[in-house]
């Protein structure tokens, strides 16, 4: 009996420690993966947290769809490994219920024909603009509210080639004379009101 006792201390006493050590070295290891490398995904706007907003957070993804000359669809690509080792849906079937919805900020453009109402004029050469702009691109998006449809108001940028700087989408549109400045009820600019003031008043 002593015997089995003296064996059972020493398996536990060379035991305990590397499974201590690991726990104490993996447990870390394993969040800042998660939060790091994988990242927490955001499938749709009603999926993020309101403190989100409240701390303008800004988070990136891949645009799959344009829907009219001041929203488009993100696909939220947080971590690391897009787009080599993680990849975008492309198929309709796997983008539904997986991308959010975002109405760019501080703008207004021309909208297209919905609801009967014909479309506002220049909204197609909007819309086009919009669209070589942003499509299947990657968008950083600076997160301000979601507004009652259920999208996510918000400033975006975007690194245009040849030389990648990085670009206000909503200054571009005001700037191509394809937007004015949104000044309705609850309008926000995440402190670029005068930056677009300024780009409006040379578009006019």
């Amino acid at each position: 009996m002593e015997e089995w006792d003296k064996w059972a201390d020493d398996m536990i006493q060379s035991l305990w420690r590397p499974v201590t050590a690991g726990l104490i070295i993996g447990i870390p290891t394993l969040y800042l993966i998660s939060k790091y490398l994988i990242g927490k995904r955001f499938p749709t706007a009603n999926h993020i947290p309101p403190e989100a907003f409240q701390q303008s957070l800004k988070i990136r993804g891949r645009v799959v769809a344009v829907g009219d000359s001041d929203n488009f669809r993100l696909y939220h690509t947080p971590g690391w490994g897009w787009h080599w080792i993680r990849q975008v849906p492309k198929k309709r079937k796997e983008l539904l219920n997986q991308t959010i919805a975002v109405r760019i900020a501080g703008v207004d453009a021309p909208e297209g024909a919905h609801f009967g109402m014909p479309a506002q004029p220049y909204s197609s050469e909007a819309k086009t603009f919009l669209t070589k702009l942003v499509l299947n691109r990657d968008v950083t998006i600076q997160l301000l509210s979601r507004d009652q449809y259920s999208r996510v108001v918000a400033m975006a940028y975007v690194r245009k080639p040849p030389f990648f700087i990085k670009k206000n989408v909503s200054v571009e549109m005001v700037k191509a004379g394809l937007a004015s400045i949104y000044t309705a009820k609850g309008a926000q600019y995440a402190n670029l009101l005068a930056q677009l003031e300024q780009v409006e008043a040379k578009a006019k």
